[in-house]
């Protein structure tokens, strides 16, 4: 296998995001989680750059490194006290978590390693955009608007429980 410049800028964004994602899950405060959450989500869009995906880089960028964690950041500043801190967790807890993430790797690999990534079944670059805005509005089996809908419906009823809960205070 030929190391080229593209497969140390993948290595890098991979390290990058899974160290962020490990610190997310394991750090006590909060506010960090949602930090590093941010940093995952900004190697999810290097990687979609890296791919020429140069849309769904940008609207990782925009809709959740931006909105998303804006709302997150806004929704643990409303319903959070100063210092809040993670409660520990219990033995069984975490050899349940352990056990579970060790499944996950175990069937990660198992699949990685007897499926033949061939050069050829992918290519690079992006769809025209009027085939990608065609998908998104559509209203069709594979169209995008119905669950664009349910998300916004549900991203307003977060931000409304949010401030319910900040105003009982």
């Amino acid at each position: 296998m030929e190391i080229t410049l593209d497969l140390i800028v993948f290595i890098v964004l991979a390290l990058f995001i899974v160290v962020s994602a490990v610190l997310a899950v394991t750090t006590k405060r909060i506010l960090r989680a949602a930090t590093y959450l941010l940093f995952v989500l900004f190697g999810t869009a290097g990687i979609y750059f890296q791919l020429n995906y140069s849309f769904l880089g940008a609207v990782q960028l925009l809709v959740y490194a931006g909105g998303m964690t804006v709302l997150y950041v806004f929704s643990i500043l409303l319903t959070s006290s100063e210092g809040d801190q993670a409660e520990k967790l219990k033995p069984g807890k975490m050899v349940a978590g352990l056990v579970s993430s060790l499944a996950a790797l175990g069937i990660c690999l198992f699949v990685m390693l007897k499926h033949q990534f061939l050069p050829s079944s992918f290519e690079h670059g992006e769809l025209a955009m009027r085939t990608i805005g065609h998908a998104l509005m559509s209203t069709g089996k594979d169209g995008y608007v119905l669950p664009f809908e349910v998300i916004s419906i549900l991203l307003l009823a977060c931000i409304v429980g949010g401030l319910m809960i900040a105003r009982k205070r």
